[in-house]
């Protein structure tokens, strides 16, 4: 076969996107004849898809050159897009600014050319890794007047997506997303390059997931996942991306096993060499997985590999301390982690696993005060174990929390990391980010039960969050983290409705983990208000859920909740005044028993909830609303 021959056949194998085919066409075509600078670009962007990122860089070097030679600027300024792309992936931040002086330079001499769009997309990319949405919204409104519709399409695709991201950035979130959505039109009907539609995807769904725009972003990943389909040859730092954000939606969409395979894919991907410094997000997905599957050793690992490539390791990493009965330094973290952002969407993201684990270090720090009130009687034992009683708070819907990007690599995978914040909204926000402090878990004057004020103030902020952003998913977790408090106020009527809702929306987005939280949450107000059964059959679907999930931790607090619909009536009568401190002889006497008929109920009960004192049965009783206060 000729040279001419094989050349034509690397152009078809490029148009049909088969860049292995097409790579090796072309390549070994410009061994026989060097090629020119449009097959370069061509054999530069298969380099690309195939992940063989140093021969992109190369390749584009050349293709720049070679446009500038011939005086083609417009195309030269589209290869030093992409040219400074590939060398910020790879971490070679220092070449990429001086590839971009470089190209300015030589949009200098055409100053009305269309394509130096692109330089102002990168300039836009600079301010918003700066952390300075202003600056970056400015351009990327002049970006957006300067492009016309007869644009080349990847110019036109990117410009929505720098727009849209510019304007999220600064708190015009229903705009912002309209822009990406117009950028994901342009991307649908194919005409931009496949890296330009790859990029596309990523920004726009990543953006949607740190928004909490669920329904959106399982949109676009569907769309997506059809994409990669036609690409089977589509692999590097990209691609990687794009299975971080598959991973998140699969898991929150319950598919644990596939979320965890492309996690794992993921992480092998971004840390080849190109995407180093985005590899942070797919072990913290991979973190998140372990540490809800009760695997906490492989999930430490994750979270310390996670903070070795620059990532925020939170709220995962306090939810694990959690889980791990150590509440006081999952306070620690969560409370350091809240003080070191302004940002209201990374606070939306921090706040859920707030007022979860404020909520169970108050639990602890009451647990003691209460039991021995209780107990003051006649004391059979030490006081109750912590993690007894945090094993039956529930949950406030931080389980899936989106993985936090690094800066370092443009807008695509740096979106959350700027000064701790995400790609959030405008600054301040309800709370000033001034962080959560004090608390002293006394009564607060409305004769509902004491709870910590941080995690009331937590889930206020929340709340407010949600009503000033019309996002779907925060208002339910704001839901959610509202039911936990109002429950454990002592509440269960008023937290019953607010947690129904929150159970109807996860159901409604297809998200059974949380769903499945809320309903323990559900059962536990069912059981203050005396309705067994129904506690009964919530907590029997939400295991069922866990069971399918492999979410064995919460699988196993859901167990110990069963066991207490083992008690007879009259036992949780005598669990109620236990819990009030009465003595036996004062039991009797209300329940009109013998005192031998009372003893002979306590060691039943101590038999069937396998505690081994008064103190503990007591915790027991408040922690699961057995008990409500006076006034209540």
């Amino acid at each position: 076969m000729d040279a001419d021959a094989e050349l034509d056949r690397g152009r078809q194998a490029c148009r049909r996107q088969a860049w292995a085919e097409a790579y090796a066409l072309l390549g070994k075509a410009d061994t026989v004849r060097p090629l020119d600078a449009a097959d370069v670009e061509a054999l530069a962007e298969a380099a690309d898809m195939l992940g063989r990122c140093d021969d992109a860089v190369a390749l584009l070097r050349r293709a720049f050159t070679a446009y500038a030679g011939t005086g083609e600027v417009g195309a030269a300024l589209r290869c030093a897009y992409w040219l400074c792309k590939g060398l910020a992936w790879g971490g070679e931040l220092a070449q990429s600014g001086a590839w971009l002086a470089r190209a300015q330079r030589l949009a200098a001499t055409e100053p009305d050319c269309p394509s130096r769009g692109y330089l102002t997309m990168l300039e836009a990319e600079l301010h918003f890794r700066a952390g300075e949405p202003a600056e970056m919204l400015t351009l990327a409104r002049h970006l957006a007047t300067t492009v016309g519709g007869d644009a080349d399409p990847d110019l036109l695709a990117g410009t929505a997506m720098t727009l849209g991201l510019a304007l999220v950035s600064n708190g015009e979130v229903a705009a912002g997303l309209a822009q990406l959505d117009e950028a994901m039109v342009v991307v649908a009907d194919g005409t931009p390059s496949a890296r330009c539609i790859g990029m596309t995807y990523c920004v726009v769904i990543g953006t949607c997931q740190d928004l909490q725009e669920l329904r959106r972003a399982q949109e676009w990943a569907k769309a997506l996942s059809r994409w990669c389909a036609a690409q089977p040859d589509f692999s590097g730092a990209y691609r990687g991306l794009c299975r971080v954000h598959r991973a998140a939606l699969l898991q929150l969409g319950g598919a644990w096993p596939e979320a965890d395979r492309e996690a794992r894919l993921a992480c092998a991907q971004l840390t080849a060499g190109y995407g180093e410094s985005a590899a942070g997000s797919a072990f913290y997905q991979l973190a998140e997985l372990h540490r809800l599957r009760g695997e906490y050793a492989e999930a430490e690992q994750a979270y310390r590999d996670t903070l070795r490539h620059g990532w925020d390791t939170q709220p995962g990493l306090a939810l694990l301390r959690l889980s791990q009965d150590r509440p006081t330094p999952a306070a620690a973290a969560i409370r350091r982690a809240l003080a070191e952002t302004t940002d209201p969407m990374r606070r939306a993201r921090l706040l859920p696993a707030a007022v979860e684990i404020l909520l169970a270090e108050g639990a602890e720090e009451g647990h003691e005060q209460r039991a021995d009130g209780a107990g003051a009687g006649e004391r059979r034992g030490a006081g109750a174990g912590a993690a007894e009683g945090r094993d039956r708070l529930g949950g406030v819907g931080a389980g899936a929390g989106p993985a936090r990007r690094g800066d370092g690599v443009g807008a695509e995978a740096g979106q959350e990391q700027r000064g701790g914040g995400g790609a959030g909204v405008a600054d301040g926000g309800p709370s000033g980010g001034a962080g959560l402090s004090g608390g002293s878990g006394l009564p607060d004057g409305s004769g509902r039960r004491g709870v910590s004020a941080e995690a009331l103030r937590a889930a206020d902020e929340l709340a407010a969050l949600a009503e000033a952003q019309s996002i779907v998913a925060l208002r339910l977790v704001a839901c959610q983290a509202r039911g936990a408090v109002l429950l454990a106020q002592g509440v269960a009527g008023e937290a019953l409705g607010v947690l129904r809702e929150a159970g109807r929306g996860w159901r409604e987005l297809d998200v059974p983990y949380e769903a499945a939280r809320v309903g323990v949450l559900v059962a536990l107000a069912c059981r203050a208000l005396g309705d067994e059964d129904c506690a009964a059959l919530e907590l029997d679907a939400a295991g069922q859920a866990f069971a399918r999930l492999g979410a064995l931790p919460d699988l196993r607090r859901v167990e110990g909740l069963r066991g207490r619909s083992v008690l007879s009536p009259r036992e949780l009568d005598v669990v109620r005044l236990i819990a009030q401190g009465r003595t036996n002889h004062a039991i009797a006497a209300e329940l009109v028993l013998s005192e031998k008929t009372v003893a002979r109920h306590i060691s039943n009960i101590f038999a069937k909830l396998d505690l081994g004192s008064r103190t503990a049965v007591a915790a027991y009783a408040f922690e699961n609303g057995l008990v409500r206060p006076p006034g209540v």
